[in-house]
């Protein structure tokens, strides 16, 4: 009976701790992107999750690019974001951290390059 409430116990911890951060992409994520590692914009990108849908914005601001496309694929934490004319596609990366990373290929008309951001 011991050992039946000590699982219960863990497992419970665990969903409460998960429920804590919500959805993986909800959050304010920092870093920059660039064709190569002299070339770097700095970005932020804002997400939300209404229980249904991933919206959000790059840069948010008077300069805002909102998402119109937003992805993520769970069992393989594949994610694609589209904002106008930018072309995201990327991995998350430490998923039990509150500062998880999102990093692959960003796409601009003309430029490509890679990206890392972080989850503040």
């Amino acid at each position: 009976m011991f050992r039946v409430l000590v699982v219960a116990a863990s497992v419970l911890a665990a969903s409460n701790a998960l429920a804590q951060f919500g959805h993986p992409l909800k959050g304010s994520w920092s870093g920059d992107w660039g064709p190569n590692t002299n070339q770097r914009t700095r970005v932020l990108l804002q997400m939300q999750w209404d229980g249904k849908a991933i919206t959000g914005a790059i840069n948010p601001g008077p300069n805002a690019r909102p998402l119109t496309k937003a992805s993520v694929d769970p069992e393989t934490w594949q994610v694609h974001l589209e904002a106008r004319d930018i072309i995201i596609d990327g991995k998350l990366e430490n998923l039990g951290s509150a500062h998880r990373v999102l990093s692959g290929t960003w796409t601009e008309p003309g430029r490509k390059g890679d990206f890392r951001l972080t989850r503040n």
